[in-house]
């Protein structure tokens, strides 16, 4: 009951308002039947056409050059770390050292930091967790 007085409520404010009788609705009626002017068809020829035909080109080959800047991801694998060093690409590596263009900035337990200007790429030894052998070194 609430839903349908929370309806009717603003529908009769709507319709008080409006105080439109049938006279004038009839009167608009018949303006929207008489006939209106458009435009001339001499000035429809003479305007632009709004929409862009495109046409399909069969069998081109577009060629892309990259710029030298941009290289070909290279491989970089990392085998192990131990005492400070890491194993990547059958080479040990310290902090400061580059690999393929990419200069070692970090190394933790787990994985590497390597940067080439912008570019930063971390690389971690590839077993599961459970198959990492940690060695920690003792006094």
């Amino acid at each position: 009951m609430m839903k349908i007085i929370l309806i009717l409520v603003p529908l009769s404010l709507t319709l008080a308002i409006a105080d439109l009788s049938v006279k004038q609705i009839e009167k608009m009626v018949q303006k929207i039947h008489l006939k209106r002017e458009g435009i001339a068809l001499k000035t429809l020829d003479q305007t632009k056409e709004p929409f862009i035909r495109i046409t399909k080109e069969e069998n081109k080959t577009v060629v892309v050059e990259l710029p030298s800047q941009i290289k070909p991801d290279v491989k970089l694998t990392l085998h192990a770390i131990m005492g400070g060093k890491a194993y990547i690409n059958d080479s040990w590596k310290k902090v400061g050292d580059v690999v393929m263009g990419y200069t070692v900035k970090y190394i933790g337990k787990r994985g590497v930091v390597l940067q080439n200007g912008t570019t930063i790429k971390k690389l971690f030894i590839g077993k599961p967790k459970e198959q990492l052998l940690i060695l920690d070194e003792r006094e």
